[in-house]
């Protein structure tokens, strides 16, 4: 027998429990994986409240690192032995043990550790597709606003926009996280809880604005962030943070400047396997390459999973955490 965190009802971090659960041999396709770091991620908190709805009861997480303990019939990429991790699911990445599908698992390099893998597959592979391959990317010299610049995608984000020569304006919750977004690569930091975000986008950019936010918040910065936006600008809506984002007047894209709005999700940019696996190659030969640092801020054990919860959704947390089986 082993261990996982599962719910049988929607609601605060008290829901999530500790249970010892049976784990099968895999099944054709799958591997067994044995994890040695599970990813926080915030979407993890949609799934616990219901604003992302699961069939109940279940496991939560989509993300982790570990090695291969055995594997089903039909895989032929992995063996016994191997450093593996994942992202995106499928749901249940919160256990000990786990059988994953192995065409949505990746080789870990030599170089990158458990805990470093299950800090960026998901967070560092969003901020892959964000940046490299929406119809509509930064080019070097461009100036963009990404919301929540002190978080795990946020951090990361930071970084390869240095590494793409793009001027990030992050915007954060206080001096100290400014501090950080900058060290890890944003141009310029706005505090929102102090400042008017919309105003001092204007001031930075001399008023020409920004031809891209990107924005995980949701409610609270949708409106003002389309303000932002140069004529025909994007507005890249990826999170919830704050609330969904509910229903908006097309028109008002028209009235600001004909204005594209997305909203798009991981699965849909590494559904394909060859896809996962570029995308995958290119942020860990990036890592490799010392161009972006990515290692856990925080860490918990497993069995704790509801206060990593609380500490961030509270924002006690900055970059990336892990929970540790």
């Amino acid at each position: 027998m082993t261990h996982a965190i599962r719910f049988s009802k929607t609601g605060g971090p008290e829901v999530l429990q500790w249970e010892e659960v049976s784990v099968p041999a895999p099944g054709a396709g799958e591997c067994q994986v044995r994890h040695k770091a599970v990813g926080l991620n915030y979407i993890d908190t949609y799934h616990r409240t219901g604003l992302y709805p699961l069939a109940l009861p279940s496991g939560i997480g989509l993300e982790a690192a570990g090695v291969v303990e055995a594997c089903g019939p039909g895989v032929a990429e992995f063996k016994p032995g191997d450093r593996v991790a994942y992202a995106n699911g499928p749901i249940g990445a919160y256990a000990q043990l786990k059988n994953h599908p192995a065409d949505r698992l990746v080789k870990i390099p030599d170089g990158i550790s458990f805990e470093q893998a299950a800090s960026m597959m998901l967070q560092g592979l969003t901020v892959q597709y964000l940046l490299r391959r929406l119809h509509l990317t930064p080019k070097s010299g461009d100036t963009v606003l990404w919301h929540a610049a002190a978080g795990g995608i946020g951090l990361i984000a930071c970084q390869w926009a240095r590494v793409l020569g793009v001027n990030l304006i992050g915007t954060v919750s206080s001096e100290e996280k400014a501090k950080l977004a900058r060290e890890n690569g944003a141009a310029h930091t706005i505090i929102y809880t102090k400042e008017d975000f919309q105003a001092r986008v204007m001031e930075i950019t001399g008023g020409k604005k920004v031809p891209i936010v990107y924005d995980a918040v949701g409610k609270d910065t949708f409106m003002k962030s389309l303000d932002c936006l140069q004529v025909r600008g994007l507005m890249v809506s990826f999170g919830n943070a704050s609330g969904a984002v509910g229903p908006t007047d097309l028109g008002i894209l028209a009235a600001k400047g004909s204005l594209y709005v997305t909203r798009p999700t991981l699965i849909s940019y590494t559904g394909k396997r060859d896809e996962l696996v570029a995308a995958a190659k290119e942020l860990f030969d990036l890592v490799l390459a010392g161009k972006i640092k990515v290692t856990p801020r925080q860490s918990y054990p497993l069995k704790d999973a509801a206060q990593a919860h609380r500490d961030l959704e509270a924002r006690k947390t900055t970059g990336s955490t892990v929970l540790v089986p």
